[in-house]
């Protein structure tokens, strides 16, 4: 029975580190999603900046053009006052050409504003050039560690898969399903050690008849915890370790004594 408590634990032991493996390994895409969005946003950024930049072009465009209609008008009006024959007439078309001026002033003030929002948005962009290939570099060497640490994992679960190959090859088969059984059911801990009369996994007691029969070395049965139903195993202190703990005790004893 040792010898099987011993390749039932050999077997956790893997189990446990393909579990740690496993759980790194499903952090990696993760870490490199991540890397993606911080990527993807500054490039959202410097395009949102080249499209407000194209909006204020066109919209520069358009007050040009707005500017040169409204003083074509003042011109085709100054060229009719010679022809204005009576004072109405010539109020009249003074009156078009102080709104026509009045447009022009309008427009040119809207060239200005976007003429001046251009100016804003060049240096937006330039930053988020900057910012862009900072982030690029950054994450170049980020995803270059991430991708070094997953090809490590990867390797480590082959090896460990390997490695679990050879465990199980020496454990019975129904033997096998009963590990895997305890396995799912806790977490991935299927054996537990009985430390100070107590599963060491529950801390539930073990009742003194149960620990007696697990010391002898000729022990053929397997013991589970009444509680939480895990294989339960006990393993004999070394010497230095019984002598410590007889120490304490007896320390323990002479203090209530005194």
């Amino acid at each position: 029975m040792q010898k099987i408590l011993q390749n039932l634990l050999d077997l956790q032991n893997v189990d446990i580190r393909l579990n740690d493996v496993r759980s790194r390994l499903a952090k990696f895409p993760k870490k490199l999603a991540e890397s993606d969005a911080r990527i993807a946003a500054s490039k959202a950024d410097l395009d949102a900046s080249k499209a407000a930049q194209l909006a204020t072009v066109k919209d520069r465009k358009k007050y040009e053009l707005d500017v040169d209609s409204w003083k074509d008008k003042v011109r085709k009006y100054r060229d009719q006052t010679s022809q204005i024959k009576t004072n109405e007439s010539y109020r009249a078309l003074l009156h078009e050409v102080q709104m026509a001026e009045d447009e022009i002033a309008k427009a040119e003030d809207r060239l200005l504003e976007q003429m001046v929002a251009s100016e804003e948005y060049d240096r937006r962009i330039k930053a988020s050039e900057i910012a862009l290939k900072d982030v690029e570099q950054v994450e170049r060497v980020q995803r270059s560690t991430v991708e070094a640490d997953r090809a490590v994992a990867e390797k480590d679960l082959a090896d460990l898969n390997a490695e679990r190959t050879r465990a199980i090859a020496e454990i019975p088969e129904n033997l096998l399903d009963h590990y895997d059984r305890i396995v799912k059911k806790h977490n991935g801990v299927a054996l537990a050690e009985v430390r100070n009369e107590k599963c060491g996994a529950c801390g539930m007691i073990v009742r003194p008849h149960v620990i007696q029969e697990m010391r002898r070395a000729d022990s053929a049965e397997m013991f589970h915890c009444e509680t939480c139903t895990r294989i339960i195993y006990y393993i004999e202190p070394s010497v230095s370790a019984a002598a410590s703990a007889s120490q304490a005790s007896a320390s323990a004893s002479t203090s209530r004594e005194s």
